[in-house]
């Protein structure tokens, strides 16, 4: 499992464009050194992360860069999020620290045990999570200096059956949940990616995931970083849990592309 692409790759796009397409939990990857703290058997690890990977993400936004009219840039993350999770606060102020699932996992989304109960989730956080929003934050504000503000458009799936890890689970389960943050996403934001995905199906608004990504240097303080999560049912572009893509995924990023052009 030892990764052959580095941890996080920052995909140029067009001068002008504000738009980041942040992809967080796409790939399967795990270091070697970090596969070893994981208690799971080899068997068992495949399963768990064929449900905790939003599988085929990153294509669908490699897609819509490819059909918008000005591309996007790119904020890939090429590390599994069971190496660490970089859109999780990294302190008290996590939610899925309840369920083990801060921004080191210590529990699978069966609620099993993914790593010991003792297990330091130090090193693992300076190795991946610090460096990792670290250039984040370089990316936003690389945008805003060229352009002046800067859009984060993450980019994410879900099941179409609520996992056990899943705090808010019992809500509506839409082909496309958008989510937001009270303070980063404006309303002509939301109303574009409305406009954008309404051929999908229904779009639904924070659920069953909420929130949206923004750095924490301008989290909550600069309204020229907007944001917006996308979060796509699997069940729309591939097979469950871990199958491959079909033919929803040229719509879906012809969708993802058509809300850059309105937002650019």
């Amino acid at each position: 499992m030892t990764p052959a692409a580095p941890s996080f790759d920052f995909l140029p796009g067009a001068a002008g464009s504000p738009v980041i397409l942040h992809v967080p939990h796409s790939a399967r990857e795990i270091p070697d050194a970090v596969r070893s703290g994981i208690v799971l058997e080899d068997a068992a690890l495949e399963r768990e992360l064929d449900h905790i990977t939003d599988s085929h993400t990153a294509r669908i936004a490699g897609e819509a860069a490819r059909l918008a009219g000005a591309a996007p840039w790119r904020f890939v993350n090429r590390l599994s999020r069971l190496v660490v999770d970089p859109e999780r606060f990294p302190d008290e102020r996590e939610e899925m620290r309840a369920v083990g699932m801060g921004a080191v996992y210590t529990r699978t989304t069966h609620r099993e045990v993914l790593r010991p109960d003792d297990f330091d989730p130090e090193p693992l956080v300076e190795r991946y999570f610090r460096p990792y929003a670290r250039a984040m934050t370089d990316a936003v504000a690389d945008r805003l200096a060229a352009v002046g503000r800067a859009v984060v458009v993450d980019v994410h799936s879900y099941p179409a059956a609520p996992l056990p890890y899943e705090l808010h689970g019992a809500g509506p389960r839409p082909p496309v949940c958008l989510g937001t943050d009270s303070f980063h996403t404006p309303p002509e934001l939301l109303t574009a990616a409305r406009t954008a995905f309404e051929g999908i199906g229904e779009t639904g608004l924070d659920s069953p995931f909420a929130g949206a990504y923004v750095p924490l240097e301008y989290y909550g303080s600069d309204l020229r970083v907007s944001a917006l999560m996308v979060e796509i049912r699997r069940d729309t572009y591939m097979s469950e849990p871990g199958g491959p893509a079909g033919p929803g995924l040229t719509a879906l990023a012809g969708a993802l592309a058509s809300l850059v052009d309105a937002v650019s």
